[in-house]
């Protein structure tokens, strides 16, 4: 086989039956789908489904703590984490740019397949289409998932005056990480790993708390993004306390070099969640239990009030944060 993607892997004809099938079913192994059929059947259940699609596209390709391939799985299991569902099952179409080394997309097709059975997920349709070079950014996977619902009610309409806001863990990680991966900036000695990884487990930890009101994964537009979300839908203020917000160092120090405000930054591993207050603790230490939310912590609350995402600053004084406008680091996500 060439060792570029080329045009006729997307042909239809033998060239992209080899490419599926030297790759992506080998990834999958056992759960690989079946690539000669049009439409896959799912098992019948009785049981409430949900499902989520959306489209990852990331430069590099491959960053430390993480790559297209998982970051695809991780994105679209969160949504559906968040959401309260068990994933049951993805699709995947891939869109690949001629010339892409097949070594790199082996190696995304692998770590796609490796996240998506560590989260329980099987994959039961694809498609592969290729670009010219110089149309696309070498790959983009667009996946959509459906999984059983495991923990009704939890939605923006759930929220309440007083309810603790909660984030799992440091902020800010991915965008970070994603951006310095891609060598334009001398910053040597800073450890930055993306925080990429599978929301499940912080989730299923809080599904039985009856208080449990809403649940985010703070992407696009970072942990602000998600508050100001709350702010519209419940006509409310967020106050957050910039002392409580967890922020590791070396991505505190690259923001401050950059000049990025890791609030608005991209994240692939956190849980921001809405709890009533009395269950806020209680919240904390099931998240503190697991490896992934160590760092987990109360940083504000929703009251009545205006409209408005409120900080307080770790000088003692208040600012609001802007809705972000434009997009400050394109392709992390």
């Amino acid at each position: 086989m060439n060792e570029h993607v080329r045009l006729a892997h997307g042909n239809g004809g033998r060239h992209m039956r080899e490419l599926i099938d030297d790759i992506f079913v080998a990834a999958c192994g056992d759960h690989a789908p079946d690539t000669h059929a049009d439409a896959a059947p799912l098992p019948r259940t009785d049981e409430q489904l949900m499902v989520t699609t959306d489209g990852f596209t990331v430069q590099p390709l491959e960053f430390p703590g993480g790559d297209l391939g998982s970051l695809a799985v991780h994105g679209s299991v969160n949504d559906l984490a968040v959401a309260g569902a068990e994933p049951r099952w993805l699709t995947l179409a891939v869109l690949l740019e001629e010339g892409l080394e097949l070594a790199t997309l082996r190696r995304l097709a692998l770590s796609f397949a490796g996240a998506a059975r560590a989260a329980g997920a099987s994959v039961v349709a694809g498609d592969t289409k290729v670009v010219p070079r110089g149309h696309g950014g070498g790959a983009y996977f667009c996946v959509s998932a459906i999984g059983v619902c495991r923990r009704p009610g939890l939605g923006l309409d759930a929220i309440r005056s007083g309810d603790a806001v909660l984030v799992s863990g440091p902020v800010g990680d991915h965008g970070i990480a994603a951006l310095l991966a891609r060598g334009e900036f001398d910053l040597r000695g800073r450890d930055v790993r993306s925080d990429c990884a599978s929301v499940l487990p912080l989730c299923r930890a809080l599904w039985p708390l009856p208080g449990l009101r809403f649940m985010r994964d703070p992407t696009r537009g970072g942990l602000a993004t998600v508050a100001h979300e709350i702010a519209t839908a419940t006509a409310m203020t967020v106050h957050l306390d910039e002392t409580r917000i967890p922020l590791r160092e070396s991505t505190r120090s690259a923001c401050e070099v950059l000049g990025y405000d890791a609030l608005y930054l991209a994240c692939e591993g956190r849980v921001v969640a809405v709890v009533a207050p009395e269950q806020a603790d209680q919240a904390l230490a099931a998240w503190r239990a697991l490896p992934s939310g160590g760092q987990a912590a109360c940083i504000g609350r929703v009251d009545r009030g205006a409209c408005q995402v409120v900080l307080q600053t770790a000088i003692g004084g208040e600012r609001l944060l802007d809705e972000l406008d434009e997009d400050p680091l394109p392709r992390i996500c």
